[in-house]
């Protein structure tokens, strides 16, 4: 396995971009919610590029599926942890439309990391 640069990893430059947008939205939440669905929104969005970048950093394809798999799941729940702030009203359309599609780009891209790393394909990166 080629041990890849993980800041050069497309998919941990979104999982960043999410966590901000994660951390932003829900500065904006009732305070009672400060230590409750807003802190649990940005544990798990912190989880998706941590788990990717240590992830990278692993001896063999097979161990970095195991967190690519770890990050879909944070991602999963992250999703839900924002539909039940929608439903609360704590986002607003505008920006529930916004990380909607962040997380629906980044489950699709994590999708085909993992179909590439099963495949022993060299996963894209940027140009940084």
């Amino acid at each position: 396995m080629l041990k890849l640069p993980f800041k050069k990893l497309k998919i941990w430059e979104k999982g960043m971009g999410l966590t901000k947008l994660i951390f932003s939205l829900t500065k904006g939440f009732p305070k009672e919610e400060r230590y409750g669905l807003a802190s649990q929104m940005r544990r798990s969005a912190v989880s998706i590029p941590s788990n990717i970048a240590e992830g990278s950093q692993r001896g063999s394809n097979k161990e970095f599926l195991q967190f690519i798999h770890i990050a879909r799941g944070s991602l999963a729940e992250l999703e839900t942890q924002v539909i039940i702030s929608i439903e609360e009203n704590y986002i607003d359309l505008e920006k529930e439309k916004l990380v909607i599609s962040k997380i629906d780009e980044l489950a699709k891209m994590l999708n085909a990391f993992q179909k590439s790393l099963r495949n022993n394909v060299v996963p894209l990166t940027t140009n940084h």
